[in-house]
């Protein structure tokens, strides 16, 4: 019995010590995964840095329990190789680590544009991807070269080796202890840290954070994916709301109410018409502001001697870009806090700005300059009671930008149907001329700038800003001609940031010697109307508080969309403060109770989104 027991234990040291020095003989494989970990640190170090373009070695955010989380999944990753003998089992770990390579600079781009990494979700969403292509191929790094670099370096090993594995034989063995044995520790580790009460505030591991970027630097590139990949299946299921969450979303509601009497701006614009320009890439840092002795934005500028004019106003766009500001407009809702909310639930049912003025009587239509495939936006706003939707397949095309219909081309048609709506009417414009990558044509350029700077990325920004504004200033004189400017008021918001969301690593060089440049997330805010006396309110708000704003100053009354819209009338609030969308909160004179209420704005929205919470709402 006892010389069995020896027998035994002698075996099993003998397949530990086999399976030991294959891994050891195994060069490819230490290799291959000595590269993934590599590129897995150099790549959440990279993304710490501004506009995810540089390398700076720091681990002050990468902690040893990052560490080891990286290495179990990295692990699991090579431990399929195992599965296959001799050549195969390399052609396995060279295509493993190209795939992963691919991965990581498609994500850095990916970042880059819409500050998300590639997603399941995305395979809804071709038709966007196939749009946007060339804004997503701008976003490539001098810096990406160093997650491709090493697949020829490995090529060329596993040429050099090649005869060294022709006998190899495939091991079960250590696929299973590869693979299960972090999956294991992953599995305790998720039960002990996941489920720990909604009081809890430690580490936590397959939890989704505020922004992408946090969910990222907790569990890796292929902890990430993968969870991604667990919650694309678990999306498929409907949700439905327990009692509690909707107590906990009445509630929220009536809290953010404020209930105050009514002021000067109420009804101010009651029966007139209203043109909403929502304006491709409009940052606040160019409003009042020269280059080169040249005005940037001349006639945005003249507006505000009659307007509203909204000096910290921030945008909250989160992957869906400008159908997240669609959606904001129109439904006060935030965007879901993974995916583009349009894609993932285009059906769903809110109490929207053109419902409201519908009861009012206005002729409401969408107008989009560009393919309204691109992030499912005309399919979406089909519920949003608009009367008609517009996409460029609906105008003459025959004057087309990168994106779409050229601005100039759009203000001339929308004024030719503004002549003839029924009135009062409702028109939200969105404008596609300034996209990135900020290239306006030479015969359109209304700035001199020296060639250098007129063909750097800033350059090409303020050039295109400028022709935005000018093609308004036009509309603008063309509705006043027309004899619609004295009822009309327009409304100029920027969807969500440019120069600063695409080139944030130029941008923050460039801002250390011309503070000037800097945004801080800010889009402007404008109401005009030719009968306003021009104010600048500096309160804080963004782009969730444009309906109740606009509904107020429409004069709808405060009852029919208080309890159905997430943000606050900001020409009637006791309160300063934006949710960006990183979770941060800009604010004054906040209480705790203030900031408790804030920060469960994203998940009381996702909750009315993902559940169609206001599809029955009277």
């Amino acid at each position: 019995m006892r010389s069995k027991l020896i027998q035994y234990k002698k075996k099993i040291f003998n397949t530990i010590q086999n399976k030991l020095v294959y891994i050891k003989n195994d060069t490819i494989g230490l290799v291959v995964f000595i590269a993934i970990m590599v590129k897995t640190i150099m790549f959440m170090n990279v993304i710490k840095s501004v506009g995810a373009s540089e390398l700076h070695l720091s681990f002050s955010e990468i902690t040893w329990g990052n560490t080891n989380l990286y290495l179990l999944f990295s692990l699991m990753l090579i431990s399929f190789a195992f599965l296959f003998s001799k050549h195969i089992h390399v052609s396995v770990l060279i295509v493993i680590n190209f795939l992963y390579s691919a991965l990581l600079v498609g994500d850095l781009w990916y970042y880059r544009g819409f500050q998300d990494f590639l997603s399941l979700s995305l395979l809804d969403e071709t038709q966007t991807l196939n749009k946007i292509s060339k804004a997503v191929f701008a976003m490539a790094r001098p810096i990406d070269i160093i997650f491709i670099i090493d697949n020829i370096f490995i090529l060329v090993l596993a040429i050099i080796l090649r005869k060294k594995y022709r006998s190899i034989n495939k091991e079960k063995g250590i696929f299973s202890v590869l693979f299960f044995l972090p999956f294991i520790i992953l599995l305790i580790m998720h039960l002990s840290l996941d489920y720990n009460g909604s009081d809890y505030t430690g580490r936590t591991l397959f939890k989704t954070q505020y922004i992408p970027y946090a969910t990222m630097l907790n569990l890796s590139p292929i902890g990430y994916h993968f969870y991604d990949t667990v919650l694309y299946a678990m999306d498929l299921v409907p949700k439905k709301l327990s009692a509690s969450e909707k107590n906990q979303i009445k509630q929220w509601l009536d809290y953010k109410n404020e209930n105050l009497p009514d002021n000067k701006y109420k009804g101010m614009s009651k029966g007139k018409n209203l043109i909403f320009i929502q304006v491709e890439s409009l940052e606040n840092f160019v409003i009042n502001k020269s280059y080169d002795g040249q005005i940037l934005t001349p006639n945005l500028n003249n507006l505000l001697k009659n307007s509203l004019y909204f000096s910290n106003f921030y945008e909250q766009v989160n992957t869906g870009n400008s159908g997240d500001a669609d959606l904001m407009v129109n439904a006060s809702v935030l965007p879901l806090r993974r995916g583009s909310t349009f894609f993932s639930y285009p059906n769903n049912q809110y109490n929207t700005l053109p419902k409201l003025l519908d009861e009012e009587n206005y002729y409401t239509r969408s107008l989009h300059s560009s393919d309204g495939s691109i992030w499912n936006i005309k399919n979406a706003l089909k519920n949003f009671n608009f009367d008609q939707n517009w996409d460029m397949f609906d105008f003459n095309m025959s004057d087309m930008s990168y994106m779409g219909i050229t601005d100039k081309s759009l203000y001339a048609q929308v004024l030719n149907l503004t002549g003839k709506d029924r009135k009062p009417f409702y028109n939200y414009i969105v404008t596609v001329s300034s996209h990135v990558p900020f290239q306006i044509p030479e015969k359109d350029k209304g700035l001199k700038f020296p060639k250098k700077f007129d063909e750097s990325d800033l350059g090409g920004y303020l050039q295109a800003i400028n022709y935005a504004d000018r093609q308004i200033g036009t509309f603008i004189k063309n509705l006043d001609a027309k004899g619609l400017l004295k009822n009309t008021t327009i409304v100029i918001m920027g969807d969500h940031s440019g120069i600063h969301k695409y080139y944030s690593d130029e941008m923050a060089k460039l801002s250390v010697t011309q503070p000037w440049l800097n945004n801080n997330y800010k889009v402007p805010f404008i109401i005009y109307n030719k009968g306003f006396k021009g104010k600048e309110i500096k309160i804080a708000g963004a782009q969730i508080d444009v309906l109740p704003t606009l509904a107020s100053l429409m004069g709808v009354e405060d009852k029919k969309y208080e309890n159905t819209s997430l943000g606050r009338n900001l020409l009637n609030t006791n309160k300063s403060y934006a949710l960006l969308n990183d979770g941060t909160i800009i604010g004054k004179n906040l209480s705790k109770k203030d900031v408790a209420h804030i920060k469960e704005s994203f998940d009381i929205s996702d909750m009315i989104v993902e559940t169609d919470y206001f599809k029955d709402t009277p």
